[in-house]
């Protein structure tokens, strides 16, 4: 990374999740000497596959929707978007114990009419319950997700004002909070949750097309970026753990040591096994400093405090008040198929979602590998693997009474402890933008301010904010938008 090879124009992205391998894109494209590290041997951040037992597995069930547009177009620069489908029209099955399947599909009328019908015919709520939640919803359109009062209440707090009962927030309301904001509806944040409604449901017909994940994370993220970066010229520098940054005449330098073998971050399985995850490596010996005229630091919200309270003070360690909520993850194979469909919601069930993923783990002929999502999983994490085996598979037997008869031939849970900040109340004002007090230093992530929760989205658009911020510091100009977004308005 000399400055004579790049004209004074390096940037260095630490961290490869979907923000750093965004900025890294972005910054290359607009000419710049890019150079990423990740500290894990994979590149892809807190989506990713591992393989047990002969299986490819996904850590999590990362969905996303029409409206997503920057993550759509970061896969199509990826070149692995075929490996997604998005609905042609929202449905949602939802399933729950002793009663027939329900289904939530919108209509062809435009929004928010076209979720009309489907509201009125669902029957996990009474006609005063439904009436009740299409005059909460309309009410919901009116709010300004922007206004800082929103973000000081709870959703929770809000939905019982509207006459939401109890009832109706678990039948309904945590069936888009919950795998959305990874926190139940009751602890939710206003802003957040007012932002998800109105983006996601309320402000298109079709932007709550549900997209899912054809082929693995791997498949789809991990491995095409890191082909994408070193086409486009990025140095990829993996094991490469970034442990102290300091200022210096040249921008900033970034010490760092290798890393060694990752840790496991997934949970035992029914055996008692330990299981092989993408947790961060250990430290090993240390490298060479990087200096770069820009630094583009796409880490998690905690780990980026813990590197950046020396050069900012209390401004950086006030991000640790963000939180983290957790996510858990069920996998089950069966000795035969015993769910239809590809995915389903519950009710009535500790069972939140679960998704059909036999295809893409490459399950043998005839068995079928079921993935129980659990978001806001706060109780999950203290139970062990042979109490989750105990609850949830008696569980998934009274969604799928075929399911009563067959085998397990297969149960592994594994947890996210950190999976997301917590998006209650208050966490709007602690959310920093790309810009720090540093020259040259710039911040990216799903944590930073970028009007979403914790998603996909909202990760790729950090990316883009940050680069775009970066690029201006170095006088180069964004690339043209053949990934379909910018995201200028957030570094602002």
């Amino acid at each position: 990374m000399s400055a004579r090879a790049s004209g004074g124009r390096r940037v260095l992205v630490v961290g490869g999740g979907l923000a750093g391998i965004a900025a890294a894109l972005d910054c290359a494209a607009a000419g710049a000497s890019v150079t990423l590290v990740e500290v894990r041997r994979r590149l892809g951040g807190a989506a990713y596959s591992f393989e047990r037992d002969g299986l490819a597995l996904d850590n999590g069930q990362h969905v996303f929707l029409r409206c997503c547009r920057a993550y759509r177009a970061l896969l199509a620069r990826l070149g692995s978007e075929q490996l997604t489908f998005v609905q042609p029209r929202l449905e949602i099955p939802v399933l729950s114990p002793g009663h027939a399947p329900a289904l939530l599909r919108r209509g062809s009328l435009p929004a928010p009419v076209h979720l009309a019908l489907a509201l009125a015919r669902y029957p996990h709520l009474t006609r005063g319950e439904r009436v009740g939640a299409a005059r909460a919803a309309l009410a919901l359109m009116r709010l300004d997700p922007s206004d800082e009062a929103l973000d000081a209440q709870r959703f929770g707090d809000w939905l019982a004002r509207h006459g939401q009962g109890e009832r109706a927030v678990a039948a309904l309301w945590d069936l888009i909070a919950l795998p959305t904001l990874n926190l139940p509806a009751a602890e939710a944040s206003l802003a957040l949750a007012a932002f998800v409604f109105r983006t996601g449901l309320l402000s298109g017909a079709d932007a709550g097309d549900i997209g899912f994940h054809r082929g693995t994370l791997s498949d789809t993220i991990g491995v095409p970026a890191e082909r994408a970066l070193r086409e486009a010229g990025v140095e990829v520098r993996l094991g490469w753990r970034a442990e102290r940054l300091e200022r210096s005449a040249g921008g900033v330098e970034v010490h760092g040591r290798g890393a060694r073998e990752e840790s496991a971050s997934i949970d035992e399985s029914a055996s008692g096994e330990d299981a092989s995850g993408g947790g961060e490596s250990s430290a090993g010996g240390p490298l060479e400093p990087l200096v770069a005229d820009a630094t583009v630091l796409a880490v998690p919200h905690l780990r980026a405090a813990r590197l950046l309270e020396p050069l900012l003070g209390g401004s950086a360690g006030a991000w640790r008040g963000l939180g983290s909520s957790p996510i858990v993850n069920l996998h089950v194979v069966y000795d035969r198929v015993v769910c239809e469909l590809p995915f389903a919601a519950g009710v009535g069930t500790p069972v939140q979602y679960v998704f059909d993923r036999s295809d893409a783990a490459g399950v043998p002929a005839g068995c079928q590998y079921l993935a129980v999502s659990l978001s806001g999983a706060e109780r999950e994490m203290a139970i062990g693997s042979g109490e989750l085996r105990e609850r949830y598979l008696p569980a998934l037997g009274e969604l799928f009474p075929l399911a009563r008869g067959a085998k397990v031939e297969f149960f592994l849970a594994t947890r996210e402890h950190a999976a997301t900040f917590r998006a209650g109340p208050g966490v709007g004002a602690l959310r920093p933008g790309p810009q720090t007090a540093v020259p040259g230093l710039v911040l990216a992530g799903a944590w930073t301010a970028t009007g979403w929760p914790a998603t996909l989205e909202g990760a790729v658009l950090s990316g883009h904010a940050a680069a775009d911020a970066a690029l201006r510091g170095l006088g180069l100009d964004t690339p043209p938008a053949d990934t379909a977004l910018r995201a200028r308005e957030l570094a602002r």
